[in-house]
C-alpha cells in the first residue's frame, strides 16, 4: 500500500436548476418528470429543457458564424489539459479585461487561462454589468498562444455586444472558449482542466461540467 493521496478535484461548473439564470430571453432550464417509482414505474425518467447557453458551456464556431463548426465536431483536446487560473478586474464601462493584463506571467508556460473576475459568485442572478473579455484582450490572447480561454461571467462579450469581437478575434486565433465557470472556491494558479462538450450534432453550444484537478507535486503532467 501507498499512502500517496488522490489529487484534489474542483468542480468549477454552475448547478443548473431551475433558478439558474440564462441569458436575458433565452430558455431556462425546467424539468419535467416523465416515469416515477411512486406512480408505479419501475424506474424514474425526465425530460428537461433548456438553452445550450445555460450554466457553464462551451461555445462552437456555429454560433456566431453560419459557416462554422457545429459542437459535435470541435477538436477535444482543447478542452484537458494544463490551465491557469488568474485573478483579474475588469475596467471601464462596460467593463472589460485590459490588454494590459494579459501579461508574461499569465502566458508563460499556459496554454490555456481561466479569468476570476469576481470573488463571489452566483448563479441565480444575471449581472447586466459582467466583466467581458473582448477583442483587446482576446487579441492578446491570441498573439500568446494561448489555446482556450474561460472566464467566470456570462460570455466573452457584453451583453449588448452586436459583433462579437471577443468572440470572432479568438475564433480566428483558434482559441476555443468556455463561459459561466465557478471559480470562486479556486486558488490562483495552475492546473489540470477537464471540460469537454457533449457530441450534439448541429449543436451551436454544449454544456459541460468543468473540473480542475491539482498537478501531480513539481507540476509535471
Amino acid at each position: 500500500m501507498t499512502n500517496e493521496r488522490s489529487p484534489r478535484i474542483w468542480d468549477i461548473s454552475e448547478p443548473i436548476e431551475p433558478a439558474t439564470a440564462p441569458f436575458p430571453g433565452d430558455t431556462p432550464f425546467s424539468q419535467e418528470w416523465v416515469l416515477r417509482q411512486e406512480d408505479g414505474n419501475s424506474c424514474n425518467v425526465s425530460t428537461i429543457r433548456m438553452s445550450v447557453h445555460v450554466g457553464t458551456h462551451t461555445d462552437a464556431p456555429l454560433h456566431f458564424d453560419v459557416a462554422g463548426d457545429d459542437i459535435a465536431t470541435v477538436d477535444l483536446a482543447r478542452y484537458c489539459g494544463r490551465c491557469r487560473v488568474v485573478d483579474v478586474r475588469g475596467e471601464g464601462e462596460p467593463a472589460l479585461i485590459p490588454a494590459s493584463a494579459i501579461t508574461h506571467a499569465v502566458t508563460d508556460g499556459a496554454e490555456r487561462v481561466l479569468f476570476r473576475t469576481h470573488d463571489r459568485h452566483d448563479h441565480t442572478t444575471f449581472d447586466q454589468g459582467f466583466t467581458a473579455v473582448g477583442p483587446a484582450a482576446a487579441a492578446a490572447l491570441v498573439a500568446a498562444g494561448i489555446t482556450l480561454v474561460g472566464i467566470d461571467t456570462p460570455s466573452m462579450d457584453h451583453a449588448t455586444s452586436q459583433g462579437l469581437e471577443g468572440h470572432h478575434t479568438l475564433y480566428e486565433g483558434g482559441v476555443s472558449i468556455l463561459e459561466n465557470l465557478d471559480l470562486s472556491g479556486v486558488p490562483a494558479g495552475d492546473y489540470e482542466l477537464i471540460a469537454l462538450p457533449l457530441r450534439i450534432v448541429g449543436g451551436d453550444s454544449s454544456p459541460v461540467r468543468a473540473i480542475l484537478r491539482e498537478l501531480p507535486r513539481g507540476g509535471t503532467d
